[in-house]
C-alpha cells in the first residue's frame, strides 16, 4: 500500500524549521514554511523583525564550530572556534541557499491560529488571513523569545529590561557612569556582565545569583573544551558525571573561587557557565557578586545575605519561556516549561503534530534538530510509526529521567536533553523500532484490503 506524503506546514525558518524543511524536501514531502520575519535565521538573525532574536550585537556562540556543525553541511573551516553571530547567520542563509530551502518559506506571514480539525489536520489561519488545511503540522516557532521574569516583592523604580531586549551598552538603554545590578548566572548574564563591567564604560557592575553555577572554561590545554569530551552512551551517566566533577578543581570552576555563592547543586546538575572573561572580572574586582535579590524598594536592592545597594538599572538574564500564541491554551500549552514530548517531537494522542527543537540540548541545538529532522521524514513518509500512547508515556518519563533527572528543578531543565545519547538512541533504536512497526502496520493494511 502506498503512503501518501501529507501535505505539511512548518511554523517557524529559525534552525529547527530550515532543517525539518531540508529533511522534509529530502524526502519529497510538500510542505510550507510559515515566517513571521522577512528573513530565516530565527534567534540567530541579529535584529529580527519579528522580535524573536535575544542576540545581542557582540554575541558569539558559546558551543564552538566543531560541535555546531550540521552532518550534511559541514561549517566553513575559516570560521573561528567560537563564531559570531553575523557568522552564524551566513552559515544558515548558506545552508538554506545550497538547498533550495526558501521557496518553500512564505516570508512576513506567520501563523495567527492553528485549529485542528475532526478526524485530524489542522487548519492555518496566516497572517493575512488565508485559511489553509494540512496534513501534518510542524512546529518549530522557538523557545528563546518569550522573556521569564523573577516576581521579587517590592517595586523597582529605576530602569529594568531583560536580556532578550539587550542589544549593547547604547541600545536600548545608555549604560554608562551607572550602576548597574545582572540578575542571573547564564551564559547571557556572564556575556552582558562582561560588557558592562568594561572600565571604559565607568559602570559599577553587581551579579546577582539564586543557585550560582559551575563555570566551565571554553578553552582546555588550548583546544576548546566541547572539542575534547563527549557523552559515551555505553557508560553509565553518573559515572561520567563523577569523573568530571573531579576533575572540576584543576579546571577552576568552582564559582567561590571568584567570590559568587556556592551552588546549591553539583557540577551538571544544573547547566554551567561558560565564560573565560568573567573569573577575571570577578577577580580584578570589577564584578561585585551577591546572592539572590530578596526586596526591591524604589531604587534600593537588598540581597539574601542581609546586604543592599543602589542601582540605576536591572538587567534580566533569567530564561525564556515555551510559549504558543497560535495555539489554544487548552489544545496545546507548556505550563512551567513542561510539555510531554515522545522523543521530544510526538504529543502522545496527537499523530498530526511535530514539535521541533524544544531541548536545551547539551552541547547544542544545531545536530540534535538535524536528528530530530531524520526522525521527522522517515514518519512523514510512513518508513517510521509511533509506539502506543501508553508506551509513549512510559518512554517520556524514562528519557526524562535518564537527561535530566539529576538536574535541580528549574523551568530550564525542563528539557535538558545530552545531544550524544539522544542522537545514540534514535540511529541505533528508536528509528530501527519505528520502521519495524510502519512495516507491521503497511502488513495488517495490506491484509485487510485484500481480505
Amino acid at each position: 500500500m502506498q503512503h501518501s506524503p501529507p501535505r505539511t506546514a512548518i511554523i517557524g525558518a529559525g534552525i529547527s524549521g530550515l532543517t525539518a524543511g531540508k529533511m522534509l524536501k529530502d524526502y519529497r514531502v510538500p510542505y510550507t514554511t510559515f515566517e513571521a520575519s522577512d528573513r530565516i535565521g530565527g534567534n540567530w538573525a541579529f535584529g529580527n523583525p519579528n522580535g524573536h532574536s535575544s542576540a545581542y550585537r557582540s554575541l558569539h556562540i558559546d558551543t564552538s564550530k566543531h560541535r555546531l556543525s550540521f552532518k550534511d553541511f559541514p561549517i566553513p573551516e575559516h570560521y573561528p572556534s567560537f563564531p559570531h553571530h553575523t557568522e552564524v547567520k551566513s552559515y544558515l542563509d548558506a545552508y538554506a541557499s545550497a538547498f533550495g530551502l526558501l521557496e518553500n518559506i512564505e516570508f512576513n506571514n506567520g501563523v495567527a491560529h492553528a485549529a485542528r480539525r475532526d478526524g485530524g489536520g489542522w487548519e492555518i489561519e496566516d497572517q493575512a488571513g488565508t485559511r489553509r488545511e494540512f496534513d501534518l503540522l510542524v512546529v518549530a516557532n522557538g523557545h528563546h523569545w518569550d522573556p521569564r521574569l523573577p516576581e521579587f516583592p517590592g517595586t523597582f523604580t529605576g530602569d529594568e529590561i531583560h536580556s532578550h531586549h539587550y542589544i549593547d551598552p547604547q541600545e536600548p538603554l545608555e549604560l554608562t557612569g551607572k550602576r548597574i545590578l545582572v540578575v542571573g548566572i547564564g551564559n547571557s548574564a556572564a556575556d552582558i556582565t562582561v560588557e558592562l563591567s568594561s572600565k571604559a564604560l565607568q559602570n559599577r557592575v553587581t551579579l546577582s545569583t539564586r543557585s550560582s553555577a559551575w563555570i566551565v572554561p571554553k578553552y582546555i590545554a588550548g583546544q576548546p573544551g566541547d572539542k575534547l569530551f563527549r557523552t559515551n552512551p555505553y557508560v553509565p551517566l553518573s559515572w561520567q558525571r563523577k569523573v568530571a566533577q573531579m576533575l572540576a578543581p584543576v579546571l577552576g570552576t568552582d564559582p567561590t573561587k571568584y567570590g559568587l555563592p556556592a551552588p546549591n547543586h553539583k557540577l551538571f546538575e544544573a547547566h554551567p557557565t561558560q565564560s573565560v572573561e568573567l573569573p577575571l572580572r570577578l577577580g580584578s574586582g570589577d564584578v561585585v557578586p551577591k546572592p539572590n535579590v530578596s526586596r526591591l524598594d524604589g531604587k534600593t536592592v537588598h540581597f539574601e545575605d542581609g546586604t543592599h545597594d543602589d542601582f540605576d538599572v536591572i538587567v534580566y538574564a533569567t530564561g525564556y519561556n515555551i510559549t504558543f500564541p497560535f495555539f489554544d491554551p487548552d489544545v496545546i500549552s507548556a505550563p512551567g516549561n513542561h510539555i510531554r514530548l515522545y522523543k521530544r517531537i510526538f504529543k502522545p494522542g496527537m499523530s498530526d503534530v511535530a514539535f521541533m527543537g524544544f531541548a536545551q540540548a547539551i552541547p547544542t541545538l544545531f545536530p540534535f534538530v538535524e536528528c530530530q529532522s531524520r526522525l521527522l521524514a522517515a514518519y512523514a513518509v510512513g518508513r517510521y510509526a509511533l509506539p502506543s500512547v501508553g508506551q509513549m508515556e512510559s518512554a517520556i518519563d524514562a528519557d526524562q529521567q535518564l537527561h535530566a533527572g539529576h538536574c535541580t528543578d528549574r523551568p530550564r531543565h525542563t528539557q535538558q536533553v545530552d545531544y550524544f545519547l539522544y542522537e545514540h538512541d534514535i540511529r541505533t533504536r528508536e528509528l530501527p523500532a519505528g520502521a519495524k512497526r510502519a512495516m507491521a502496520h503497511q502488513a495488517r493494511a495490506t491484509a485487510g484490503a485484500t481480505a
